[in-house]
């Protein structure tokens, strides 16, 4: 029955892309690895990197695109419910000027595996450029905004940008950079910090045109592989979950107050550490055998090295929740995407994705 019941649920998602897709003119993708789709890669000294054997094993023709999963991730998938063949592609990687030039214009990710809302999250230092932070990937955002201004001038992309979603999933290595860091700052004092970051970042937004939002909280960090292998029986680290609860409690008053201020903004906010806990509280239910080891990887868990040409690797990989030590597997991804989409109250509100262009 449960299986039926997550069937019908795709089914029903899957039959109201069309009315959706007319509406969302361009989708843009700002954060982290869990939705970067190949910054990285053109970062030459980057040491944070995935277009490489076995990432992508599962990717049209096995291409390892810089995405850090056997296929493709989150952002892709909500792309595609969208109406888009999947996530818009990296800064980087193509002509702006040109694209919003000949009106084929659909967005960009600006995602990089490793930032953080916090400048210094993800730097090895100063002078090597190893992510492109948050407050980077904004500059970015206001560059295209400055193309499209010239371009299709002011009222043009007023409409473009009010309809156009805003996909943002970001946090987690500024918590788990802080929590692992020799002087701490305490909980207390740390997450609130970052939203206040956090609300900077979303106040540049919607000064340059964004009203949509479908914020990604911070999942389950303790229940990773990687935090697994330093607990007894394998058990999730639940002082890192507390933290992911109460960045997503800040997310939630930060998002209120500023619906309040700006009345035309709309935002989805999506709680995945109930969307994870749930996954793996109910694995069998939602096909999965393996919710602690990694796919690919090495040690225990499979979670004590990173995903390498020379890794070991699952050959069942729909069946395993992650990837490996920190990331999903494209079919947990997939699923993600699908709750966020058309899930219930409890795993994203006020509304869900598919309400926003509509909002």
């Amino acid at each position: 029955m449960e299986k039926r019941f997550v069937f019908v649920v795709f089914s029903l998602v899957i039959g109201v892309v069309q009315s959706v897709n007319a509406e969302v003119p361009a989708i843009f993708v700002l954060g982290d690895s869990t939705s970067d789709v190949g910054t990285n890669n053109y970062l030459p000294q980057s040491t944070i990197k995935a277009n490489f054997p076995h990432h992508g094993i599962d990717f049209p023709f096995a291409i390892p695109t810089g995405r850090f999963s056997n296929g493709f991730n989150t952002a892709d998938y909500l792309a595609k419910l969208f109406g888009f063949k999947k996530s818009p592609p990296p800064f980087f990687s193509q002509n702006v000027k040109f694209s919003i030039k000949i009106r084929k214009f659909r967005g960009i990710n600006f995602s990089s595996a490793g930032s953080g809302l916090l400048g210094s999250t993800g730097q090895t230092t100063p002078l090597q450029k190893n992510v492109v932070t948050m407050g980077e990937q904004l500059f970015q955002f206001s560059t295209v905004h400055n193309d499209l201004l010239a371009f299709k001038g002011p009222l043009e992309t007023e409409k473009l940008l009010s309809k156009s979603l805003f996909f943002i999933s970001i946090g987690s290595n500024d918590i788990m950079n802080n929590y692992y860091s020799s002087n701490p700052i305490p909980k207390e004092y740390f997450i609130p910090k970052l939203g206040l970051v956090y609300e900077k970042h979303l106040r540049n937004l919607i000064s340059l045109g964004a009203r949509k939002f479908g914020i990604v909280s911070v999942p389950a960090l303790g229940c990773c592989p990687s935090q697994r292998i330093y607990q007894a029986n394998g058990e999730c680290l639940e002082e890192l979950n507390n933290q992911a609860r109460a960045f997503f409690s800040t997310m939630e008053l930060l998002l209120g107050n500023l619906r309040l201020e700006y009345k035309d903004i709309k935002y989805s906010l999506g709680n995945t550490v109930d969307m994870t806990l749930n996954v793996i509280d109910n694995a069998l239910a939602f096909n999965f055998k393996y919710v602690k080891t990694a796919c690919c990887g090495s040690g225990t868990l499979n979670a004590q090295g990173s995903c390498s040409p020379i890794s070991d690797l699952c050959s069942n990989r729909n069946e395993y929740l992650f990837w490996d030590s920190f990331h999903p597997t494209q079919t947990a991804s997939k699923l993600a995407a699908f709750t966020l989409y058309g899930g219930e109250p409890r795993f994203v509100s006020p509304i869900n994705f598919s309400q926003l262009p509509d909002a």
